[in-house]
């Protein structure tokens, strides 16, 4: 995965859980199935009420309606992302949708595991609370290597704690991916 990810923001605020981010009634789509995966994308985040108290994306829809992909690279969200359930589709969802990071204050550690070990997203974790920094729609720049997060709109820069060993596996496209490549399983 890139290094370097630019793109729009969508903002969201705490404890966004994976029944939001996929609910269940679009778990019946199989993700192995290339016609069928597709639709992960279209339902990413459809149960993210519309207007919630204090989120900033107001009634913005992450994937406009009837559509497969998202506007948007980067997802920013607060404290206890992907919290919940411990279903994989919910990074599975965000990635098919077209994003490509989530920057968040800190994880729910099995949404977490689920971005790397399927190789599905980028989890950044913040130092400093961006949902109240970055707007839905402001483009963003991530910058892994340097653990950064610029908001082009404004030009400030925040620190991000470092991917370390779990860019590796994200990048070989899953933890079964990675064995394979590192010769700890057969190929």
């Amino acid at each position: 995965m890139a290094s370097l990810i630019t793109g729009k923001a969508f903002v969201l605020g705490d404890d966004i859980d994976t029944d939001q981010i996929i609910p269940a009634e679009y778990l019946s789509y199989d993700p192995s199935n290339p016609e069928e995966r597709k639709y992960f994308g279209m339902y990413a985040m459809a149960g993210v009420p519309p207007v919630q108290s204090g989120l900033p994306q107001g009634n913005v829809r992450f994937v406009p309606e009837n559509q497969f992909h998202s506007e948007y690279t980067v997802v920013i969200g607060g404290k206890n992302f992907g919290c919940g359930s411990s279903r994989e589709h919910a990074p599975l969802a965000i990635a098919e949708a077209g994003a490509k990071v989530v920057v968040a204050e800190f994880y729910a550690r099995i949404f977490y595991r689920n971005c790397v070990n399927g190789g599905y997203l980028l989890p950044c974790e913040s130092i400093e609370r961006l949902v109240e920094e970055i707007k839905t729609g402001d483009i963003v720049e991530v910058d892994i290597d340097n653990a950064t997060i610029t908001n082009k709109a404004t030009g400030k820069s925040y620190t991000l704690r470092p991917l370390g060993d779990a860019k590796p596996i994200i990048d070989a496209g899953g933890v079964f991916n990675y064995a394979r490549q590192s010769g700890m399983l057969a190929r």
